[in-house]
């Protein structure tokens, strides 16, 4: 559990939230009550797909990341504008690390000005800082 000083700091950087593995446990449980944790579930797939270095594998991940999260009608599809979406679909025609940076970009812009200041006021947070 982090420190209520530690805490405090997530109201002003999403960053330092998602590095913190409780930040970005309960950032994701408040999310599911909300029932938006496609963006949260997109960023760290997004992350994990960064990470990959096999281009089998990353190739594999990237398909089910665009089948998730991307195309039209995805289970969990993330809101992202129609540029954004096409610029997507162009990178993956040659998956590199890089491909999905655009619309993670704009999740994680999503998620700092939509989803932190609703999470900074909830009760889970005021818990923390407590």
């Amino acid at each position: 559990r982090p420190s209520p000083e530690e805490a405090l700091q997530w109201r002003d950087s999403l960053e330092k939230l998602l590095q913190n593995t409780y930040g970005l446990a309960s950032f994701s449980s408040f999310l599911r009550s909300e029932f938006s944790e496609e963006n949260i579930e997109f960023w760290a797939a997004c992350e994990d797909y960064k990470r990959t270095k096999s281009p089998v594998k990353m190739a594999e991940k990237a398909k089910k990341i665009y089948e998730e999260f991307i195309q039209t009608e995805a289970p969990k599809e993330v809101n992202i504008d129609h540029f954004t979406k096409a610029v997507t679909m162009k990178n993956l025609v040659e998956p590199s690390a890089s491909s999905f940076d655009m619309a993670q970009k704009r999740v994680f812009a999503l998620m700092e000005k939509d989803s932190l200041p609703r999470f900074v006021r909830s009760e889970l947070y005021q818990e923390l800082v407590k």
